[in-house]
């Protein structure tokens, strides 16, 4: 495949105490300061008003930037209560805001109606113009944010979790404008986000792992069961095994340090689950509960999974993202830090950048994945459709752990394609990249399929968009040194041609079969369209 030359962002507009009108480095892009707030233009035409409670006149400390791909600003003194204005009839997407997660759907919509939503919030202002609304740069004592919506419509207030808060510097509001394409390959949020603060980084190193829970709830209780996916992942060349709740009431006489034993063995590193100790706690409360809250036993625990060479910690069940709770994330993930510890961060909020600041953050979930075929029969519907707008909404966020590549069934059954399903990896990005199936239901694909996992990487040097519209269908290519992997997904109930620029060179295509559960594997010299079976997929390995 040709390389795809990335169109490199001028140099940043700053301004404090603004006044009069700001302009991008390229010109498309004006922000005129208001009485009532800002008013973002596109190519001279209004695209999003942003209201503020008082007048941004130079009394009020905002400092704005104005990039090629979008505007952020952010207040240098306390919340200034802030609002979206998106008129009805534009389409959006957006996601309900739950008390203690990020796990939404993110249907199309053609108007607001009452309620608290996270982010992001994706908006099309025009044909093939789309604006991305989000938040970065959320530091100790910050508390995030969501947007409220009530009777009058088109009106998105930022809302904080906190009451009043009190900031000398609020997070960054960000505005990504542009394409589709645009919109997947800004870097804003950690652009904006505070630099690296772990001074040696060798020992962060992303990776596939094989994963317990999603085809056995209870398997971590299980040794035989735990030494089976550490035997997937030295099978497949994975470096790593996530053993997941209940470890410490493994039956049979086994403990963790039989299963770090048997691991050494095989290769293979080893991450294990905790609960937050904040979100669900007490009598039948998920194990081990509380072994992290305070920081005298966070560094008794992380001391002692150090000495035994446990790899990193999955940390679930967390409370409503306030600047407590903020407070605890950065805590946890400093501490980890210090005892070389990978983190990922589960029933949590979305990430807002702090996988910059903190690469030990390898992933957070935040978002209706997989897991949920665990929960629901209504996802077997709708998964299509919902994994082909995440690449569009939370996927931009940052890394996700959507726990993807299902080719048997959990509770409840999936009908998207096999092709679909290995598509999702690629779209879809975390530096854990955790695979959720069985074991033999990896093992018995073809040859072909084992190697493409086999390969799979975890972190990439490039993405692009190729082709896509939210919900509809999503193409994306993704380049690991000189391999570049392109994952495609048709998120409709109907047969559909993916139509795409022309890939050229030594390529395999795995592309749906006659049936859903089966692929058709080929060798191709260039592919620029793909016939997707309904809730199909397809993905080129282009060398």
């Amino acid at each position: 495949m040709k390389r795809i030359p990335l169109i490199l962002l001028a140099i940043t507009v700053f301004v404090t105490g603004c006044s009069g009108n700001l302009k991008s480095p390229d010109g498309r892009i004006k922000v005129e300061i208001t009485d009532s707030g800002m008013q973002v233009l596109y190519g001279g035409a209004p695209v999003q008003s942003i209201e503020t409670a008082v007048p941004l006149d130079p009394g009020v400390n905002v400092e704005i930037k104005v990039r090629n791909d979008g505007v952020a600003f952010r207040y240098l003194q306390k919340e200034i209560q802030t609002t979206y204005v998106i008129p009805e009839g534009l389409n959006r997407w957006q996601g309900r805001y739950s008390h203690t997660g990020y796990e939404a759907l993110f249907p199309k919509a053609e108007a607001s109606v009452p309620g608290k939503w996270i982010y992001p919030l994706l908006v099309e202002y025009s044909d093939g113009l789309f604006g991305f609304i989000a938040e970065a740069d959320i530091e100790r004592g910050h508390s995030c944010s969501h947007l409220l919506t009530g009777e009058e419509q088109g009106r998105y207030l930022v809302e904080t979790i906190d009451e009043n808060p009190q900031y000398d510097v609020t997070p960054w509001r960000i505005l990504t404008i542009g394409s589709l394409e645009t919109i997947v390959s800004s870097t804003m949020i950690t652009d904006l986000s505070e630099p690296c603060r772990i001074e040696d980084t060798s020992w962060i190193k992303p990776g596939v792992s094989s994963w317990i829970y999603w085809a056995y709830n209870h398997g971590s209780k299980d040794y035989d069961i735990i030494c089976s996916y550490i035997d997937l992942a030295a099978e497949m060349g994975w470096p790593y095994c996530l053993v997941d709740w209940e470890w410490p009431q493994m039956e049979g006489g086994r403990t963790i340090e039989d299963v770090m034993a048997y691991a050494n063995e095989k290769g293979v590193r080893i991450n294990l689950w905790y609960n937050s100790g904040t979100s669900w706690t007490g009598p039948g409360s998920p194990q081990p509960e509380d072994r992290l809250r305070t920081p005298e036993a966070r560094e008794e625990e992380f001391a002692w999974l150090e000495s035994m060479g446990v790899a990193g910690v999955k940390i679930d069940f967390f409370a409503e993202d306030g600047s407590e709770m903020v407070n605890y994330y950065l805590d946890l993930l400093e501490d980890a830090a210090k005892h070389h510890l990978l983190v990922d961060l589960h029933g949590s909020t979305a990430p807002r950048g702090w996988q910059k600041t903190w690469p030990n953050l390898m992933s957070m979930e935040g978002v209706y994945g997989a897991e949920w075929y665990n929960n629901v029969p209504f996802f077997t519907k709708l998964a299509a459709s919902h994994n082909a707008t995440l690449p569009f909404t939370r996927g931009l966020m940052g890394p996700m752990d959507y726990t993807p590549c299902t080719f048997s069934d959990s509770q409840h059954p999936h009908i998207t394609t096999y092709a679909h399903e290995l598509a999702l990896p690629v779209l879809f990005q975390s530096s854990l990249q955790h695979m959720a199936d069985k074991p033999e239901a990896y093992l018995s694909q073809p040859q072909e399929v084992i190697d493409f996992l086999k390969e799979l990487p975890a972190v990439w040097d490039e993405t692009k968009l190729l082709s896509g519209y939210p919900g509809h269908h999503a193409v994306i290519a993704r380049r690991s040194g000189d391999v570049w992997f392109v994952g495609g997904i048709n998120g409709t109930g109907e047969t559909l041609t993916l139509e795409f620029p022309e890939l050229t060179g030594d390529i395999t295509l795995f592309a749906d079969g006659a049936a859903d559960r089966e692929f058709a594997i080929s060798k191709q010299s260039s592919v620029k369209s793909v016939e997707c079976r309904p809730n199909g997929g397809f993905v080129c390995l282009v060398k």
